[in-house]
């Protein structure tokens, strides 16, 4: 075992770290160098929305580590002493357990390291893998949501009745295609539509954060997911392919019209099953006014490889 592995688990071996940090369900499998915090996989899937650059998450049992994510969590120390700034000022009644709801979770987690709310007066934390503490020259912590409208919205085709909004977030385990590693890009797919993200050199491990615009056609199917290695000098290998069935959000969409109508919460769900290539279930939210899906996918035809993305409905 690598120095550096040993320290990662001598780290989660100690007391305060047993327990996820959000929600103090026990042995937690996850953890965010970005914040410094193991945390359990329901608290995952609401770090991952998100986005790495404010959590970062990483599987501690399954994902390569680089040394500079071992170090932050070393640095911070675990969950104990990351709550203490992150966690100064949390009203009584409002941190959830280990049942706790998803609407209640991602309340907290987004209030706790987004907004960063229950911190001391003055206090801020800037958004880099160190979690680095830096004084806040006003007394109230403003904030920016980031613009549902960084990708234009395309003019809406003949037939088609709205538009999805596919965040390529991360990757994880990707197979090596190249000597050492791979150039990994993900294109999706929707009928005769495709988009395709940057290629990221030599990571199989890529965060993308990167957004892809497809329109929906009254017949839709299912999108596809597929991921290419990029070379210079002959075709791209192909390193997993998986589906996103797109029927749930849909079925959501449809029964709940104008999502800004209503608070945060849960309308649907796509289930995990042997038919698909989901690795947990993946929840339909709305969020802030916004019909929004998470989803985790394990590549298929390969031998490893998980892509973790956001689909978002946007209305014609």
């Amino acid at each position: 075992m690598s120095s550096g592995k040993k320290a990662l688990k001598d780290l989660l071996q100690q007391s305060d770290n047993r327990n996820c940090a959000d929600c103090g369900a026990p042995d937690p499998k996850w953890a965010s160098p970005t914040i410094g915090v193991f945390i359990c996989l329901k608290c995952c899937s609401v770090h991952r929305s998100l986005g790495p650059n404010v959590s970062k998450v990483l599987s501690v049992t399954i994902d390569e580590w680089a040394e500079e994510e071992i170090n932050a969590m070393v640095e911070v120390g675990g969950n104990s002493s990351a709550n203490s700034i992150y966690e100064a000022h949390v009203p009584k009644g409002v941190k959830p357990g280990p049942d706790a709801s998803l609407e209640h979770r991602t309340k907290f987690i987004r209030s706790k390291y987004e907004f960063q709310e229950f911190l001391n007066t003055g206090l801020k934390i800037s958004n880099n893998a160190k979690g680095t503490l830096q004084a806040n020259p006003s007394k109230k912590m403003s904030f920016r949501a980031p613009s549902s409208s960084s990708v234009p919205k395309p003019e809406l085709p003949e037939g088609a009745i709205g538009h999805l909004k596919i965040t390529i977030l991360q990757g994880a385990n990707l197979v090596v295609c190249d000597m050492l590693s791979s150039d990994p890009y993900v294109v999706v797919s929707l009928g005769d539509q495709t988009a395709q993200t940057a290629v990221q050199n030599s990571n199989l491990n890529p965060i993308w954060n990167e957004e892809l615009m497809l329109s929906v056609p009254k017949d839709y199917g299912p999108v596809k997911v597929q991921v290419y290695d990029y070379d210079t000098f002959s075709a791209d290998d192909i390193m997993g392919e998986a589906e996103i069935d797109i029927q749930p959000m849909m079925t959501s969409v449809m029964a709940y019209g104008d999502a800004s109508m209503f608070g945060d919460m849960q309308i649907g769900k796509w289930l995990k099953s042997h038919d698909n290539a989901l690795l947990e279930d993946s929840v339909v939210n709305i969020v802030d006014g916004k019909i929004k899906q998470e989803v985790s996918l394990q590549l298929k035809n390969v031998q490893s490889g998980i892509i973790y993305l956001e689909v978002e409905w946007i209305p014609p």
